[in-house]
């Protein structure tokens, strides 16, 4: 059973920076997409960026490009989201979500849609505020 694991979530200062971690277990081959997500309150499930880690090929949100990094170490057992230049519009609950994907090809198109991922965590809070 794949599962997934946030952390890392905290309080930082507008312009400060923040490291989030996935862990990740179960997985039966490298054939997965692992994602970002949050969400803030009254607002819907937002795709932040993800990663293919059968060959490390990334995709972000217009919103994040050049602020947030997605990486997997070399055991694709963690998924770290570096998140940087921090904004009070990016807080929310972060999420790491999974998927089986042997053609991630055809998930390149629709990898910030919430329905495509089989496997969630539970959320970590990011908060930036002064």
């Amino acid at each position: 059973q794949v599962q997934v694991v946030e952390s890392g979530g905290a309080l930082v200062h507008p312009g400060g920076s923040l490291r989030l971690a996935c862990a990740v277990s179960g997985l039966t081959s490298d054939y997965y997409v692992i994602a970002w997500f949050r969400q803030a309150p009254g607002k819907e499930r937002e795709g932040v960026g993800c990663i293919d880690l059968s060959d490390g090929a990334t995709h972000y949100a217009d919103s994040v490009k050049g602020r947030f990094t997605i990486s997997s170490d070399n055991a694709k057992s963690a998924v770290s989201l570096e998140m940087s230049n921090l904004d009070p519009m990016d807080t929310a609950v972060y999420y790491c979500a999974a998927v089986f994907a042997p053609r991630a090809d055809l998930l390149a198109k629709n990898w910030a849609l919430a329905r495509e991922y089989d496997y969630w965590g539970q959320g970590t809070q990011v908060t930036v505020s002064s």
